[in-house]
């Protein structure tokens, strides 16, 4: 059942006691955003999942929406909004989603990448646009091409039973396609795409400086 409570209580997540508790020790942004950071990456080796705060808890990995679903349920722990904002992007790159939050008037996010450049943001944005468009230079594919297209606005995950994002031991797949029907705002013209530059050599050796390696396949051996 969706609920508008400004605080969550351990019986309002359904979260066991070790659960609770470490969310509890999350108090601030800045101790969530060096929790996710110490979350090995979710490689998705056995195909692409979608866990609850309880499975990243228990399975110790996570992707950007896992974390995002861990940050915004200790930010409520601690009477915060759990606000997750959506980013969009060209169909030749991966989308992300950060947690967002305020202080005072100003906007910063949390946010669970592999690498280093999309990560946390000081609460020093006045708009949400600002705060997106700091994801901007960074964000690009493979081939170095700025990707970044839009950014939705804030949901506010209270509106969702906490089963089905907190504690669900099936993957949270209504959550996602909730949060990708959000209304987007643009970042960039469609006509202004062809103007865009691309990462230079050293920006490109740069981004694959990741803090989990993907785990190498097992070589085979003749027997």
């Amino acid at each position: 059942m969706a609920s508008t409570r400004r605080t969550a209580r351990r019986e309002d997540l359904g979260l066991t006691s070790g659960e609770f508790a470490t969310l509890d020790r999350l108090a601030t942004p800045q101790k969530i955003q060096a929790f996710l950071n110490r979350v090995p990456a979710n490689h998705e080796i056995g195909g692409e999942s979608l866990l609850s705060v309880r499975e990243v808890l228990r399975q110790r990995r996570a992707h950007c929406l896992e974390g995002a679903f861990v940050a915004a349920a200790a930010l409520w722990v601690h009477g915060r909004p759990p606000l997750i904002m959506h980013l969009d992007c060209d169909l030749s790159d991966y989308p992300h989603c950060i947690t967002v939050f305020r202080q005072g008037r100003l906007w910063g996010a949390i946010s669970k990448t592999n690498g280093g450049v999309l990560r946390y943001r000081d609460p020093v944005y006045r708009t949400l646009r600002e705060l997106a468009m700091s994801y901007f230079h960074e964000y690009c594919d493979r081939r170095g091409r700025h990707t970044l297209r839009s950014y939705s606005v804030p949901y506010d995950l209270r509106r969702i039973d906490p089963a089905a994002w907190v504690t669900s031991e099936a993957m949270c797949w209504p959550v996602h396609d909730r949060l990708q029907g959000l209304r987007h705002y643009p970042l960039v013209a469609a006509k202004g795409t062809r103007e865009l530059s691309r990462r230079d050599p050293f920006e490109t050796r740069l981004a694959k400086i990741v803090q989990y390696p993907k785990p190498r396949r097992p070589s085979r051996r003749a027997g």
